[in-house]
């Protein structure tokens, strides 16, 4: 479907890579891609054993891959705290983290720290996890940060009273919210520091699990059979959905605070091109206020001589 493939990047042998949800849908696909690359990939993920199958499958198509499993629960700061403690231990850089994991439109719902999930899982986690791996980013060459955002951060608004949907909790717009705190994040990221390259991008419509957990999880069939159909019809697979964040993440002339997706029908599906979100995304007072809110809630302060 799309004209770019991972294939024509720069060789990423030698570098380091960190990627969240890495063991289905796009998290599977970026370290496939990354993997046929050269790149040393660690796949995060919340289930080992579901690591563990994903890396065997991945090695069986990609010859020589070099891929670790290790355990991360975006869900716990304390996880968060663990794996990267066990990261820095293990190796001497990070060349590239890729902030993939998500869920997406779930009942309400609260993680061991008392944050509402989206907002925790999707925002937070990967802000702690940032945070606590900047030590080992610095220290690698070029590194960069990508964050994958969606196509319904165009829905979302930034409820700073009411983050965590206490007063009034609707799943999509949680979900929107949270992938709009994801561009603030990214592009605030690269405004303050001069070392890390942070872009992010999006799949467009992805045919992934993601898109099934919330129906299930509230019981909503009607809401499934949708999704599947959509899926079939409108969506564009894993693969593709993919190809953004390894553009993103690989290619020379991508600079920091750039965002990408794709460029075919109504930005859901095609090759990678560079895009522009939107302007609540550029707003760079709400990113300041999120970096700050995001520092008290979850106790990482990091680039302390920022701006």
């Amino acid at each position: 479907m799309s004209d770019w493939r991972p294939v024509t990047a720069p060789d990423q042998s030698g570098r380091v890579a960190v990627v969240t949800g890495a063991n289905s849908g796009l998290g599977y696909e970026i370290t496939k891609g990354l993997a046929g690359l050269g790149a040393d990939v660690v796949m995060a993920c919340r289930s080992t054993d579901r690591g563990e199958r994903a890396r065997h499958e991945i090695e069986a198509e990609v010859a020589d891959a070099n891929l670790t499993v290790a355990e991360l629960d975006l869900a716990s700061l304390s996880s968060i705290a663990s794996f990267a403690d066990w990261f820095e231990a293990e190796y001497d850089a990070l060349n590239l983290l890729v902030n993939n994991a998500g869920v997406m439109a779930i009942p309400q719902s609260e993680t061991v720290d008392g944050f509402e999930t989206q907002f925790a899982v999707n925002h937070l986690g990967h802000f702690a996890l940032t945070g606590h791996l900047l030590e080992s980013l610095q220290a690698a060459e070029a590194p960069r940060v990508g964050t994958m955002s969606s196509l319904a951060h165009t829905r979302g608004e930034m409820n700073f009273e009411d983050l965590h949907g206490e007063t009034d909790y609707d799943a999509w717009g949680a979900y929107g919210q949270s992938k709009l705190a994801n561009l603030l994040f990214a592009y605030e990221l690269d405004r303050q520091s001069d070392e890390i390259l942070s872009v992010a991008a999006h799949p467009g419509w992805a045919a992934t699990n993601l898109q099934y957990v919330g129906p299930e999880q509230s019981g909503d069939r009607l809401r499934k059979a949708m999704m599947r159909v959509a899926n079939a019809v409108i969506a564009q697979d894993a693969a593709d959905g993919a190809l953004p964040m390894l553009y993103a993440v690989t290619m020379r002339e991508v600079a920091g605070g750039e965002y990408y997706g794709p460029g075919g029908f109504r930005k859901m599906r095609g090759s990678p091109e560079r895009q522009r979100s939107s302007e609540s995304s550029y707003n760079q007072e709400d990113a300041r206020r999120l970096w700050d809110v995001s520092e008290e809630l979850t106790g990482v302060q990091y680039l302390p001589d920022a701006a």
